[in-house]
């Protein structure tokens, strides 16, 4: 079965090869994960039931961008409505309640066995709510800092999708385990840093939007930003072997939505290193 270290690809049952090749992700062959999909191992009994259907299409790499195109503009449509119609004095709540409903649907999509496009979607708008306005936050302290996010987060995902392609690197699953070892590290830090700064009101390592800007924080900025990379290339890896394995055409929903969280995720740390650079 194919690991990413993305928690969303990472999802147990996301992109096993269909039913040709005659096993699960754990080796055992009386297990069927895609028992419909109408492709039978030669000499296989079919099953009545589906030698009337047509067999269910496999997923391409247009499907991952033509589906990472649609999520990515449902999410940045929903960003620049809610920028400009959400009154400034909800700027700070809807930025919560975003955040924290935001989380709920990814767990949601990813806990699910299969792919569900309008969670996908849902998760899009809600996420769009949050870069919004956290957006908006920035840009009204530092002018500017929203477009130059964006440019570094695009050049930085277009940088490490060509030299993943051009120096053909080879994931292996040593590098595998230390990525996803690392990102869950981190994330762990980050959520005990969040609780710190909501008991006591001191903004903790990565330091507040304004103020004074410490080595500390820029540092673990940096971090970030390298694991966001990391896990893009990950991603880009995780997709292609799907494609080859012949995941379901479904399943490219599931990459899309993958792309997309850690996009976000690249996206939040750089409007965070930008501002401590221009402090």
């Amino acid at each position: 079965m194919l690991r990413s270290s993305n928690p969303i690809l990472s999802k147990k049952d996301a992109f096993t090869p269909a039913a040709p090749y005659g096993q699960s992700p754990y080796g055992q062959s009386s297990f069927q994960p895609y028992p419909a999909q109408g492709y039978q191992q030669p000499g296989s009994v079919q099953d009545p039931r589906q030698s009337a259907g047509a067999p269910e299409a496999r997923m391409t790499m247009d499907d991952v961008v033509t589906k990472t195109a649609v999520v990515m503009a449902v999410l940045i449509a929903t960003a620049a409505l809610s920028w400009r119609f959400v009154p400034v004095e909800l700027t700070t709540p809807a930025l919560i309640v975003s955040a924290l409903v935001g989380f709920v649907t990814v767990l949601l999509v990813s806990f699910r066995r299969s792919v569900s496009p309008p969670l996908v979607l849902a998760y899009a708008a809600i996420e769009g709510v949050f870069i919004g306005m956290i957006s908006r936050v920035f840009e009204g302290i530092y002018p500017g800092i929203v477009f130059q996010a964006v440019v570094a987060t695009f050049f930085a995902a277009g940088a490490t999708l060509a030299a993943y392609k051009f120096f053909n690197i080879r994931v292996t699953p040593k590098f595998q385990k230390i990525v996803f070892l690392s990102t869950i590290a981190f994330a762990g830090l980050m959520l005990v840093n969040f609780v710190f700064s909501l008991a006591t009101g001191n903004p903790g390592l990565r330091g507040g939007i304004t103020g004074p800007v410490t080595l500390m924080a820029v540092g673990i900025s940096l971090v970030a930003i390298v694991l966001a990379v990391l896990n893009l290339v990950l991603d880009f890896d995780y997709i292609e072997q799907g494609v080859a394995q012949g995941a379901p055409a479904s399943e490219s929903w599931r990459g899309a939505f993958g792309l997309t969280v850690t996009m976000v995720w690249l996206y939040i740390e750089m409007l965070r290193l930008i501002s401590y650079l221009r402090r």
